[in-house]
């Protein structure tokens, strides 16, 4: 009967064992080398659009830089944020920015909502309508600023429908050359060009809702509203969050349309802390100050959505 050599067999299960390791080891280092780089190109666009500039701000809000100067930059402290609060135009620009926010969210949140119920029908035809309220979304706000240039002209067709409405008794204004209604004509066609976007996440979160709730609701024989109000709202609480703070940031990132249309005015009754900084930094050419703007711009969004999201938390 052979005999096992117990002592070799040992050593080659040991040398099996003391191999796996190094090999798994192999394996996680490759997998983790190939995952950054997959990962690399994202993280190198973040670092140069987003993090290098968010560094340069918060550098060049404290020195005297210039965006082309010969005199070398130096650090001047908290003088640009002293000059800041003490702006009267950029005082003027936040309170522009906060009419156009708190108009234009509930507002076009509610139009987007209306749509979003109107469109979530099993009918003929609905995709037509789908399409239809979305177009302005994927159209060039510069292009849709341009149109709406001449829709809001003196002898523009507003205008002409205004008149030919009212038997000619009231004619309109020159919308976008008046301090009264410039701010008021950037924000309808602004939820205009929106609205269909928001429509759609709506819409989303409407079909995300159990049908089962509404056939036990018509069992229980609850109308349209108390359906809405106990189940499509609730229903809709993380949806409503999310286009809220989304509409937010956007409202308060106002620039295209005043820099196509209005360029600040009438008399700054259009100037925005976006458009302001932008006009700063390169028109006048004053890089810091521009830094400094932006500083202050990013504290009040970023307070703004923590309150909203605050406010519209799940309270369960």
């Amino acid at each position: 009967m052979a005999t096992i050599d117990t002592t070799s067999t040992t050593a080659v299960v040991a040398s099996r064992r003391a191999m796996k390791p190094a090999g798994g080891g192999f394996r996680r280092r490759r997998e983790a080398l190939a995952a950054a780089g997959m990962a690399s190109p994202a993280v190198f666009l973040l670092m140069i659009f987003f993090v290098i500039p968010v560094v340069l701000a918060f550098t060049l809000a404290f020195t005297n830089a210039r965006l082309i100067s010969p005199t070398p930059a130096h650090f001047v402290g908290l003088r640009n944020f002293r000059i800041l609060f003490s702006d009267p135009i950029f005082w003027k620009s936040v309170r522009n920015t906060l009419y156009f926010a708190v108009v234009v969210v509930p507002v076009q949140a509610g139009l987007a909502l209306i749509l979003a119920l109107l469109v979530n029908v099993k009918v003929r035809g609905v995709n037509f309508f789908r399409t239809v309220y979305f177009i302005p979304v994927v159209t060039s706000m510069v292009v849709i600023s341009i149109l709406w240039i001449f829709l809001y002209q003196k002898n523009g067709l507003i205008n002409h429908l205004i008149r030919w409405v009212t038997g000619g008794l009231i004619h309109g204004p020159d919308w976008l050359n008046n301090p009264h209604t410039a701010m008021p004509a950037i924000i309808f066609m602004s939820m205009w060009q929106a609205v269909g976007f928001h429509m759609i996440i709506w819409l989303s979160g409407l079909q995300t809702i159990p049908e089962e709730l509404y056939e036990a609701a018509a069992i229980d024989g609850s109308g349209n509203w108390d359906r809405f109000k106990y189940v499509t709202w609730p229903g809709l609480r993380a949806t409503r969050t999310f286009i809220l703070i989304t509409i937010t940031i956007a409202a308060f990132g106002l620039f295209t349309q005043v820099n196509v249309m209005t360029q600040g005015g009438p008399l700054d009754s259009t100037t925005t802390v976006v458009y302001q900084a932008v006009h700063t930094g390169y028109e006048q050419q004053q890089t810091a100050y521009a830094s400094a703007i932006s500083l202050v711009f990013f504290a009040l969004v970023l307070s703004v959505s923590l309150v909203q999201r605050y406010l519209t938390r799940d309270k369960d």
